[in-house]
């Protein structure tokens, strides 16, 4: 594994009006790692990762990709460069079927691959395959969530940003978005994971990011961060 840094944050503040929502953290995601960013509702994750995505304004620091200062360039810019988020919500194209979405996912392409990236991606998501004609919006919430993956992975993304993967689905459903997190991981792709289900997350990570109110107060590898009692007493009721 090469050990280049991909993505990183130096001091970070995003403002909600007068709310200071993330305050000055600072955080990296090396090459082929899977890197989880946990802690409670409200804590600023999803803020911190629009502000990383362009989709929010940051109030101050520097967001280098790819050892470039990317701060102020919008999502459709980072997607080109192969920064791409699949948001919190899934936001599926609810009246296109499962292959048009996947198409979606490649706009920003023009190469002579694409159809064998969705055949890749129906690799990874076999239910997708057998509703490859069905509308999006007539799908679970599970199988939405797992054509938003899909959908990202076919811009062929250098790191791939998850927000809340496993939010509002079953626990049959949790546990399958999980093990196709660490498939994606497994086949090579970068990963930085924003999750409230501290456990699930650490237990696929290499480094974890433990985040309260806007600041990240503990950092580690994913198993330390797992088996530390502050992080098991806050998030994993012990």
């Amino acid at each position: 594994m090469a050990n280049e840094v991909m993505l990183r944050v130096v001091g970070l503040k995003v403002a909600y009006g007068g709310i200071q929502a993330v305050k000055g953290i600072a955080f990296e995601v090396r090459q082929g790692e899977l890197v989880s960013l946990i802690g409670a509702n409200g804590a600023g994750k999803t803020t911190t990762l629009k502000a990383v995505t362009g989709m929010q304004p940051a109030a101050d620091g520097q967001i280098e990709f790819l050892g470039r200062g990317i701060k102020g360039q919008g999502a459709w810019d980072l997607v080109k460069q192969g920064l791409v988020m699949v948001p919190e919500g899934r936001g599926c194209f609810q009246r296109m079927t499962i292959t048009e979405n996947l198409q979606m996912g490649a706009y920003v392409r023009n190469d002579a691959e694409i159809a064998a990236d969705i055949d890749k991606v129906f690799g990874i998501f076999p239910r997708l395959k057998e509703r490859a004609l069905q509308l999006a919006g007539t799908m679970s919430g599970g199988e939405q969530q797992m054509l938003a993956m899909g959908r990202a992975l076919m811009a062929r993304p250098k790191v791939l940003l998850l927000d809340e993967p496993s939010m509002g689905l079953s626990p049959i459903m949790v546990d399958k978005i999980f093990e196709v997190v660490a498939d994606i991981h497994q086949r090579g792709t970068t990963i930085l994971l924003v999750e409230q289900n501290a456990s699930r997350a650490l237990q696929l990570a290499d480094r974890g990011y433990v985040m309260e109110s806007g600041e990240i107060t503990m950092s580690g590898g994913g198993r330390q961060l797992l088996s530390d009692p502050k992080v098991r007493a806050a998030y994993l009721g012990e």
